[in-house]
């Protein structure tokens, strides 16, 4: 079967290409700053490595969720009335880019300034990431949206590796010339925002905005009909049960996944003694195996069922956090770090094409603003919980991540009441109420 007979009639291959290139030019914030490089620096320079500092990082990760929790789904509401999904995103894209480079002034001492930096870009990517999963419905067919989501987390994974590359040759040179961190840690930050700008160019240039502004009496417009409209969803939830069920599904199992993102690090160096080069190589080899997580899963997951396959890559998520708590040597914890990559592809790809399936058509954005409250709440409870667990038994790394793997098992349970195919059939039945 072609590419074209994935997609629904009037989308073109190259709005796909457009759609997926901001995959490719976000995955770089969440691997550099977020992952392999940001997360340890701030611990143990710009906090300077005190009892407290992975808790402030964590802690400033969740006030910038508690911020897109409150504020995305009003802004997904007003993207559907309006029919402004492209220009947000271009908006979000900005200040994401800016709040990026903007780290680099954030060395020893800068504690305040590396905190709003990161709460501000942190905020901008997830919008950007929930505006940008909305477009995935209004591309694929109903029976290839895993296959279509496979392709951008995949594609986006190699632009993680690209801003990973760049920044890990860089490091490189800098040691060579004896160049300290707080010297290439800055310059790594700035890549990674001039390949996001960059990348994210063909998105805006190839991607259409289908969505239409849908008229609205005199002082219905703007935030107050958004507002109003979020408040509806909220009373119609059980109109909408599967799609309840499957976002606190996705509060559980993603909030290990936000532990891996945002701790796996950390974890490396205070617990196994990883220097910043192994730690970029190990974060490197994660992509390349979500990378092939999402393409091959997302084929798969059209043909065995999403439901199915989200249990297998959460089987998969308590496997390696098992692997990772016993790791003694780099060598197990290498081959949970390949598990994770392969867990992480499939599972983002999963959720996100279930959540479009669930969603009704003429309210995506406001839904995908939804999905990603559930999404942003996992990324509060994960790693708070994390460094709540770091912080009370005196720094012990692999009691936490043996804490972590609850969530994956909470999720694996939960799944169980989520129907897709009555939760697919409510959807493409409900009709948007004034």
């Amino acid at each position: 079967m072609s590419i074209a007979q994935h997609l629904n009639d009037g989308v073109r291959r190259r709005e796909v290409l457009g759609w997926a290139m901001y995959d490719f030019a976000n995955s770089g914030y969440t691997t550099v700053v977020l992952t392999a490089v940001f997360n340890a620096y701030f611990v143990s320079v710009v906090a300077g490595g005190a009892d407290w500092a992975t808790l402030a990082w964590t802690s400033t990760l969740a006030v910038s969720s508690l911020l897109v929790m409150f504020l995305m789904p009003a802004i997904g509401a007003h993207a559907d009335l309006r029919g402004v999904k492209k220009r947000l995103l271009a908006l979000t894209t900005v200040g994401c880019v800016a709040s990026t480079a903007a780290l680099i002034w954030a060395g020893p001492g800068a504690l305040w300034l590396a905190v709003v930096a990161i709460v501000l870009s942190n905020f901008f990517y997830a919008v950007g990431e929930s505006l940008i999963a909305a477009f995935l419905p209004e591309l694929a067919r109903r029976e290839a949206l895993g296959r279509v989501s496979g392709w951008g987390w995949s594609f986006g994974y190699l632009g993680g590796m690209l801003s990973l590359g760049l920044g890990l040759g860089y490091v490189l040179w800098a040691q060579s010339h004896s160049l300290p961190a707080t010297h290439f840690v800055p310059v790594t930050m700035l890549l990674t925002a001039a390949v996001y700008a960059l990348a994210s160019l063909p998105t805006f240039l190839l991607l259409r905005e289908r969505a239409q502004s849908q008229p609205r009496g005199v002082g219905e417009a703007g935030v107050g009909a958004s507002l109003a409209r979020l408040r509806q969803t909220w009373r119609e939830a059980r109109r909408y049960e599967d799609f309840a069920w499957l976002m606190a599904c996705a509060v559980a199992y993603q909030a290990g996944i936000s532990v891996v993102i945002a701790l796996a690090a950390v974890y490396a160096a205070e617990v196994l003694g990883f220097q910043q080069i192994e730690t970029m190589l190990l974060v490197f080899l994660v992509n390349i195996a979500a990378a092939v997580g999402a393409l091959v899963f997302g084929n798969w997951q059209d043909r065995i069922g999403h439901r199915r396959a989200l249990r297998i890559t959460l089987a998969g998520w308590i496997v390696m956090t098992l692997l990772a708590a016993s790791a003694s040597g780099p060598g197990l914890f290498w081959a949970a770090a390949v598990l994770a990559g392969l867990c992480m592809g499939s599972s983002q790809s999963a959720g996100r094409a279930m959540a479009g399936l669930l969603s009704p058509p003429d309210r995506l954005a406001e839904f995908f603003g939804l999905w990603t409250f559930a999404v942003r709440l996992s990324s509060i409870v994960g790693p708070l919980t994390y460094g709540i667990v770091t912080w009370v038994t005196s720094g012990n790394h692999r009691v936490a991540i043996l804490g972590t793997g609850l969530f994956f098992v909470v999720g694996w349970l939960v799944l169980a009441r989520v129907d897709v195919e009555r939760g697919a059939r409510v959807a493409q039945q409900a009709m948007a109420r004034p």
